[in-house]
Protein backbone atom coordinates (compact mmCIF):
# COMPACT_ATOMS: atom_id res chain seq x y z
CA UNK A 1 0.00 0.00 0.00
CA UNK A 2 1.55 3.27 -1.16
CA UNK A 3 -0.04 6.67 -0.48
CA UNK A 4 0.36 10.08 1.16
CA UNK A 5 -1.82 11.09 4.12
CA UNK A 6 -2.29 14.82 4.59
CA UNK A 7 -3.78 17.20 7.12
CA UNK A 8 -4.12 20.97 7.05
CA UNK A 9 -4.79 23.36 9.89
CA UNK A 10 -6.36 26.65 8.84
CA UNK A 11 -6.25 30.16 10.24
CA UNK A 12 -9.22 31.80 8.50
CA UNK A 13 -11.43 30.16 5.85
CA UNK A 14 -9.14 28.03 3.66
CA UNK A 15 -5.95 29.89 4.59
CA UNK A 16 -3.41 27.32 5.74
CA UNK A 17 -1.29 27.77 8.86
CA UNK A 18 0.13 24.22 9.10
CA UNK A 19 0.48 21.09 7.00
CA UNK A 20 1.44 17.54 7.87
CA UNK A 21 2.13 14.87 5.27
CA UNK A 22 2.99 11.23 5.94
CA UNK A 23 4.29 9.16 3.03
CA UNK A 24 3.68 5.41 3.08
CA UNK A 25 5.38 3.01 0.68
CA UNK A 26 4.49 -0.67 0.66
CA UNK A 27 2.70 -0.28 3.98
CA UNK A 28 5.61 1.43 5.77
CA UNK A 29 5.90 5.09 6.78
CA UNK A 30 8.97 6.34 4.93
CA UNK A 31 8.68 10.13 5.30
CA UNK A 32 7.01 12.68 7.53
CA UNK A 33 6.81 16.37 6.69
CA UNK A 34 5.46 19.21 8.80
CA UNK A 35 5.71 22.95 8.64
CA UNK A 36 3.92 26.02 9.84
CA UNK A 37 2.79 28.32 7.04
CA UNK A 38 2.12 32.03 7.28
CA UNK A 39 -1.47 32.60 6.15
CA UNK A 40 -2.30 35.72 4.09
CA UNK A 41 -1.76 38.83 6.21
CA UNK A 42 -0.96 36.41 9.09
CA UNK A 43 -4.67 36.66 9.94
CA UNK A 44 -6.45 34.25 12.31
CA UNK A 45 -9.82 34.03 13.93
CA UNK A 46 -10.33 33.25 17.58
CA UNK A 47 -12.10 29.94 16.95
CA UNK A 48 -9.32 28.37 14.86
CA UNK A 49 -6.71 29.36 17.44
CA UNK A 50 -8.81 27.61 20.11
CA UNK A 51 -9.01 24.49 17.93
CA UNK A 52 -5.34 24.01 17.01
CA UNK A 53 -3.46 26.43 19.27
CA UNK A 54 -1.43 28.00 16.45
CA UNK A 55 -1.13 31.77 16.83
CA UNK A 56 -0.06 34.66 14.60
CA UNK A 57 3.11 34.97 16.71
CA UNK A 58 4.09 31.42 15.75
CA UNK A 59 3.66 32.03 12.02
CA UNK A 60 4.94 35.62 11.82
CA UNK A 61 8.24 34.39 10.34
CA UNK A 62 6.95 31.14 8.81
CA UNK A 63 7.25 30.53 5.07
CA UNK A 64 4.39 31.35 2.72
CA UNK A 65 2.47 28.57 0.98
CA UNK A 66 4.31 29.32 -2.28
CA UNK A 67 7.61 28.66 -0.46
CA UNK A 68 6.57 25.23 0.84
CA UNK A 69 4.54 24.15 -2.19
CA UNK A 70 7.52 22.37 -3.83
CA UNK A 71 7.77 20.13 -0.74
CA UNK A 72 4.03 19.43 -0.82
CA UNK A 73 4.10 18.75 -4.56
CA UNK A 74 6.94 16.23 -4.37
CA UNK A 75 5.09 14.30 -1.66
CA UNK A 76 1.68 14.27 -3.37
CA UNK A 77 2.32 14.24 -7.10
CA UNK A 78 0.95 11.11 -8.75
CA UNK A 79 0.10 9.44 -5.44
CA UNK A 80 -3.07 8.20 -3.80
CA UNK A 81 -3.90 10.94 -1.29
CA UNK A 82 -5.69 10.16 1.96
CA UNK A 83 -7.24 12.53 4.50
CA UNK A 84 -9.66 12.02 7.35
CA UNK A 85 -12.14 14.56 6.01
CA UNK A 86 -10.96 14.54 2.42
CA UNK A 87 -13.39 17.14 1.09
CA UNK A 88 -12.14 19.71 3.63
CA UNK A 89 -8.43 19.11 3.03
CA UNK A 90 -8.86 18.77 -0.76
CA UNK A 91 -10.79 22.04 -0.96
CA UNK A 92 -8.25 23.83 1.23
CA UNK A 93 -5.45 22.71 -1.09
CA UNK A 94 -7.35 23.52 -4.29
CA UNK A 95 -8.40 27.01 -3.11
CA UNK A 96 -4.95 27.84 -1.76
CA UNK A 97 -3.28 26.73 -4.96
CA UNK A 98 -5.71 28.93 -6.91
CA UNK A 99 -4.83 31.87 -4.64
CA UNK A 100 -1.17 31.41 -5.63
CA UNK A 101 -1.94 30.78 -9.33
CA UNK A 102 -0.71 27.19 -9.07
CA UNK A 103 -2.22 24.52 -11.32
CA UNK A 104 -3.88 21.80 -9.22
CA UNK A 105 -3.98 19.43 -12.21
CA UNK A 106 -0.17 19.25 -12.27
CA UNK A 107 -0.34 17.20 -9.07
CA UNK A 108 -1.88 14.37 -11.09
CA UNK A 109 -3.97 13.09 -8.19
CA UNK A 110 -7.52 11.72 -8.06
CA UNK A 111 -10.47 14.10 -8.26
CA UNK A 112 -11.62 12.77 -4.89
CA UNK A 113 -9.16 11.50 -2.33
CA UNK A 114 -9.45 8.49 -0.05
CA UNK A 115 -11.32 9.42 3.14
CA UNK A 116 -10.75 7.53 6.39
CA UNK A 117 -13.79 9.22 7.94
CA UNK A 118 -16.06 7.76 5.24
CA UNK A 119 -14.31 4.38 5.47
CA UNK A 120 -14.85 4.12 9.23
CA UNK A 121 -18.42 5.51 9.09
CA UNK A 122 -19.19 2.74 6.59
CA UNK A 123 -17.84 0.25 9.16
CA UNK A 124 -20.38 1.61 11.66
CA UNK A 125 -18.09 3.72 13.81
CA UNK A 126 -20.01 6.33 15.81
CA UNK A 127 -18.52 8.79 16.13
CA UNK A 128 -16.10 8.45 13.22
CA UNK A 129 -14.02 11.49 14.14
CA UNK A 130 -10.27 11.15 13.82
CA UNK A 131 -9.69 11.21 17.56
CA UNK A 132 -12.42 8.61 18.23
CA UNK A 133 -11.15 6.25 15.51
CA UNK A 134 -7.54 6.60 16.65
CA UNK A 135 -8.54 6.01 20.27
CA UNK A 136 -10.45 2.86 19.30
CA UNK A 137 -7.38 1.55 17.43
CA UNK A 138 -4.84 2.53 20.10
CA UNK A 139 -3.19 5.11 17.85
CA UNK A 140 -1.49 7.96 19.75
CA UNK A 141 -2.83 11.32 18.58
CA UNK A 142 -2.30 14.98 19.39
CA UNK A 143 -5.56 16.05 17.74
CA UNK A 144 -5.39 19.18 15.54
CA UNK A 145 -1.61 19.00 15.27
CA UNK A 146 -1.17 18.58 11.50
CA UNK A 147 1.57 15.94 11.50
CA UNK A 148 -0.03 13.89 14.26
CA UNK A 149 -3.38 14.01 12.45
CA UNK A 150 -1.75 12.97 9.15
CA UNK A 151 0.06 10.11 10.90
CA UNK A 152 -3.15 8.99 12.62
CA UNK A 153 -4.96 9.07 9.29
CA UNK A 154 -2.20 7.05 7.63
CA UNK A 155 -2.28 4.41 10.34
CA UNK A 156 -6.09 4.18 10.14
CA UNK A 157 -5.90 3.79 6.37
CA UNK A 158 -3.38 0.96 6.77
CA UNK A 159 -5.84 -0.80 9.12
CA UNK A 160 -8.98 -0.28 6.98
Amino acid sequence: MTFAAIDFETAVKHHICAVGIVTVENGVIVDEYHTLIQPPFNEYNYFTIKVHGITPQQTANAPLFSDVYPEIKKRLQGKTVVAHNESFDRNVLMKTMADYNLDYSELNIAEKWECTCKIYKAKGYKPASLDACCNKHGIALKHHEALSDARGCALLYLQK
